[in-house]
């Protein structure tokens, strides 16, 4: 395990109720600059996809790309992390939905709201607008998933949906397809087209 990747554990077991020491030592010896605070794997998969094309290496810049397992939870992380805590500095993703959660907990932290960048439903609908509809179904194609496609779209429940929300829908039928499809997507994006929320968080790291 690298180091940031163990900063990255013992962040996530404090969090849980577990001791703080380890985190505030590998915070030091790390060392630690900056926190990248997301919802869940899927969206640490595209930032972590966006920061490669760019030749980035974010561990190596002392950037912690750390999944919160829930937007309920930026209030904890934001706490033990933010001002009041570690003292690093915070930023990261959240979705439309659920930006009265991360107001409250990093109002309550002493962070910043403007510090994080909200998408218009989450990440992968901003990726497939970002794409076009035709260009994710390719991919979806080469990545050998067409077949499932289908015959999810063939489901009751699908009628009436774009083709927008059925892609978004289908990308959280399977686990770990969320978390692979964030790669996938960022990969085939034209740099030109990076959306908004995902290009300012890597241009303000």
């Amino acid at each position: 395990m690298s180091d940031m990747a163990s900063f990255r554990a013992a962040v996530t077991a404090w969090a849980a109720g577990g001791p703080g020491d380890p985190a505030r030592e590998l915070a030091l010896s790390v060392p630690v600059r900056a926190v990248v605070l997301l919802e869940g794997p899927s969206d640490v998969a595209a930032v972590d996809a966006l920061a490669a094309s760019r030749g980035r290496d974010l561990a190596a810049e002392g950037v912690c790309v750390l999944p919160m397992g829930g937007a309920m939870s930026v209030g904890r992380f934001a706490h033990l992390l933010g001002p009041t805590g570690l003292g690093l500095r915070l930023t990261g993703l959240c979705d439309e939905a659920e930006r009265g959660y991360y107001t409250r907990g990093l109002e309550r932290a002493g962070v910043a709201e403007q510090t994080f960048f909200v998408c218009a439903a989450d990440l992968e609908d901003e990726l497939i607008r970002a794409l076009g509809v035709a260009r994710v179904e390719e991919l979806v194609g080469l990545e050998g998933d067409l077949r499932a496609l289908r015959t999810f779209l063939n489901q009751p429940a699908q009628r009436g949906r774009t083709a927008q929300q059925q892609l978004r829908r289908f990308f959280g039928t399977k686990k770990g397809r969320k978390i692979h499809y964030g790669r996938v997507l960022v990969e085939a994006l034209d740099p030109a087209r990076v959306p908004a929320p995902l290009d300012g968080l890597l241009a303000g790291l």
